[in-house]
């Protein structure tokens, strides 16, 4: 049977994603069900969970899956699958996205999936940063409705649900430029902090931001950059991350209309 997971079920998944090294926020759940409350998907058999997806709805034509894991001891048995078809029918008539593990490129593509780019994740235990500016400003303090177009136009389409979510989680930290010129959020995640999105109009104010980030909270921070985006890329090398893992960005149609150029750190592999 496949249906709409429980509060308790969605602690078990991102439970899951800890064990396949995905590292997820502490205080994840909430948001990313602000935005679609209906979007995660359990595949179970007499009660017991087998498989897992998400399949959030954006608006009216687009949707993004993420969350794509069986459980230990349940794969290899149809599970995944039929958890995936289940998601695939929920975004029917939507362009779809996805990051997809890199040596899966090919069945996602038998799904209708096309490569776009590839996403990689960078990681320091003490990124090599200098003070943060003194005019960072708390993205809290700007007029929502700025700070969502702002992000709309990075994203490709407004998330008001999730954004004003993913600002107001205890424990998140988000910081903008004067003049909005570029915005970013960290997160406690279970090793250490995850930066995203990293949206700025240039890489010095991408900089500055990270700094702002990492001096808030301090150790071990990850960003997830586009890796055809060069300033980015050489962005997380600078302050002396290395590359950990990939992500295929894939697309079932036409991407969302985004400004590539600003996105110097995606918002996470689950929700795009």
């Amino acid at each position: 049977m496949i249906r709409e997971m429980t509060g308790a079920e969605l602690r078990m998944a991102v439970d899951w994603a800890a064990e396949e090294g995905w590292n997820p926020g502490l205080g994840d759940i909430d948001a990313f069900l602000a935005e679609d409350p209906g979007a995660f998907l359990l595949a179970e058999e007499a009660g017991r969970p087998l498989s897992c997806i998400s399949a959030v709805r954006y608006g009216q034509d687009f949707g993004f899956i993420g969350f794509y894991i069986a459980a230990p001891g349940a794969r290899g048995q149809g599970h995944g699958m039929a958890v995936w078809q289940a998601a695939m029918a929920r975004l029917s008539g939507r362009v779809i996205g996805l990051d997809g593990v890199v040596a899966q490129q090919e069945n996602y593509r038998k799904s209708g999936f096309t490569l776009a780019w590839n996403n990689a994740r960078y990681m320091a235990r003490e990124p090599l940063l200098p003070p943060p500016p003194e005019d960072l400003i708390p993205a809290a303090a700007l007029p929502f409705a700025d700070l969502l177009a702002y992000d709309a136009t990075c994203f490709g389409l407004p998330r008001p649900g999730f954004l004003r979510a993913w600002l107001d989680t205890p424990g998140h930290v988000a910081l903008a430029l004067p003049g909005l010129a570029g915005y970013a959020v960290a997160r406690p995640c279970r090793d250490g902090s995850r930066v995203g999105p990293l949206f700025a109009d240039t890489a010095e104010g991408a900089r500055a931001l990270l700094a702002g980030l990492s001096a808030a909270l301090p150790g071990t921070l990850a960003l997830d950059v586009p890796g055809d985006h060069a300033a980015a890329v050489a962005l997380a090398h600078s302050v002396g991350m290395e590359k950990t893992f990939e992500t295929a960005r894939m697309y079932t149609g036409k991407p969302p209309a985004m400004a590539r150029a600003k996105l110097f750190g995606i918002t996470s592999y689950e929700l795009g």
